[in-house]
Parts: C-alpha cells; sequence; structure tokens
C-alpha cells in the first residue's frame, strides 16, 4: 500500500513531519512521498534527512498552485530536486508574501460575506499562525455556526471543499476572491518540475467541481506536456470516477499517482492510507514510473 499526496504542518496540515512518518511505518506504507504546497522545505526537516522512523521508499514531491483557463489548480511534482522548487518557490511564496496575500484574502472574504449578508462574529476569527495557512477555513467555520447563513449558502454548507471549489475559486461564482491573481501559470509550474528532474501529474481532477472535467484535461495537454494523473484520491472514490481517470490515463499513455490528501484534522474524514476508508493504493500503480 501507497500514499503519495500528504501535507504537514510546512503547508495546512497540523502534523509534523516525524508525527507522519510514524503513522506511515504504523501502516507499513510502501511508497509515500510528503506534498507539501508550494514548498520543498519538509525535506530539510530533521526527521526526513535523519529519517531511522519510516522503513519504505520516500519518493520526494511537492503540490504546486497553478492557473490554466482562469482557474486555479495543483500539479503534483514527484522525483524532484527540492532545492530547485525551493529557489524556484520564493518567487511567489516567500514569508512575507504569504503574509500579505492572507490579509488580502482575509479582507476580500470579509467583502464577500458582507455582500451575501452573511453574519458572522469577527472576534471569533482566529488570524492564521503561520503564513502557509489558509485564512477562509477559519472564516467559514464562523459563518456556519449562525444558522440564518445556511440559506443563503445553499449547497455551499456541505462542506468548505465545496464552498472553496464552487464559490472561492469559481471565477463564474459571486463568491470568487480570484487567489489565481497571485498564481503563477500553468506552463512555468510544469517547466520547473520538469527542470528539477520531475515529473507533473495534474492533482485530484474531481477535487476541482468542473463542469467537464475530462475536456478539461484534455485542453491542458493540449497546451503542456504532462506527465500523468493522480487517479487514486477521496474525491474520485465514488460513482466510478477512479475508473474514468484509470481508463482516460491508460489510453492517452499518462500515469498515474493517487494518495490520500491527509491534513490531520482539518480534513478528519480523511485518514493516511486509505483516505475515507477505501483507497488502499497498491504500490503497482507507481512502479512503471517512480524508478524512471
Amino acid at each position: 500500500m501507497i500514499d503519495i499526496h500528504m501535507h504537514t504542518i510546512y503547508s495546512d496540515g497540523d502534523k509534523t513531519v516525524e508525527e507522519i512518518l510514524k503513522m506511515c511505518e504504523e501502516k507499513k506504507l510502501e511508497y509515500i512521498s510528503i506534498t507539501d504546497h508550494d514548498t520543498c522545505k519538509q525535506y530539510e526537516d530533521k526527521a526526513l534527512k535523519n529519517n531511522k522512523i519510516f522503513n519504505g521508499k520516500i519518493i520526494k514531491g511537492s503540490e504546486l498552485h497553478a492557473v490554466f483557463q482562469n482557474k486555479s489548480i495543483e500539479i503534483l511534482a514527484y522525483n524532484i530536486n527540492p532545492s530547485v522548487i525551493n529557489e524556484w518557490c520564493e518567487k511567489y511564496y516567500s514569508e512575507n508574501e504569504l503574509k500579505k496575500q492572507q490579509e488580502i484574502f482575509r479582507n476580500r472574504l470579509f467583502n464577500i460575506c458582507d455582500k451575501h449578508g452573511l453574519i458572522y462574529d469577527m472576534s471569533k476569527i482566529k488570524k492564521p499562525k503561520k503564513a502557509s495557512e489558509y485564512v477562509e477555513r477559519s472564516i467559514y467555520e464562523e459563518v456556519m455556526k449562525h444558522k440564518e447563513n445556511h440559506k443563503i449558502l445553499g449547497e455551499f454548507t456541505e462542506s468548505f471543499s465545496i464552498f472553496f471549489r464552487k464559490g472561492l475559486a469559481n471565477p463564474d461564482s459571486s463568491y470568487f476572491m480570484n487567489h489565481i491573481e497571485f498564481r503563477p501559470k500553468y506552463k512555468e509550474v510544469i517547466n520547473i518540475i520538469h527542470k528539477a528532474g520531475g515529473k507533473a501529474f495534474l492533482a485530484h481532477p474531481f477535487e476541482y467541481k468542473f463542469e467537464d472535467t475530462i475536456s478539461f484535461i484534455n485542453d491542458l495537454r493540449k497546451e503542456v506536456e504532462l506527465d500523468g494523473i493522480e487517479c487514486f484520491h477521496p474525491s474520485s472514490a465514488d460513482d466510478n470516477k477512479k475508473n474514468i481517470l484509470v481508463e482516460y490515463a491508460r489510453k492517452n499513455n499518462l500515469y498515474i499517482s493517487g494518495g490520500s490528501d491527509y491534513h490531520g484534522n482539518r480534513k478528519p474524514d480523511i485518514e493516511i492510507g486509505v483516505g475515507k476508508g477505501n483507497l488502499n493504493i497498491s504500490k503497482e500503480i507507481i512502479e512503471e514510473w517512480i524508478n524512471q
């Protein structure tokens, strides 16, 4: 069993690298990758540099934000040189830049809430302690505490993921926050992954809630050299979505990856290795590309 998509305190997860390694060892995972958002600083952590905890194989990876067709997507990078990625990430995701973005996004979301007549108590909303944390989740949690908001929000009350993907990250939504203003273009992201010696995978295609996911992948591939697709992910576990992605990847000579997208208590229904209980990804899906 493998899990090559997970997050730590180096981005928006709440577990340390050491804690993650211990959990992966307890699960007896064979391959793992810690794919923190827009950084590879997790690979400078002592627990990874002097790993005596996890006995499986570690693939150096990261999950990088990108913009395509005016939409925010994520690209998973595997088998990369971390120093190349870290140097590039400073251009967009330095500590100072992230703090500046946090304040901008915080104010934008408050303005959006006010425009829609949503009730909230600003004093109850904690500011993020780390520059890498998302400000949107804590605001959403406060808004959801007020039952009067539920009728206004509609389907957005189902989960933060739906609120984020269909609202905040959707240019056609009145809740759109325009994160893409600060995101690099898809070609630049994939080029730096290849420059770092790695392979670029489109992360969790069904997570984005696009109207036509396959058409979106087709459009992306016309513009850039994509190496693979993350077919195994909690967002593709239902309605035959996983099989749709695997079949597409096979037909188009794309590699396959998969992981739980573990964030710790920030996504309490997701468990390392098994996602929502049904992932159990076999190592065979990555062994055809992992050593290339």
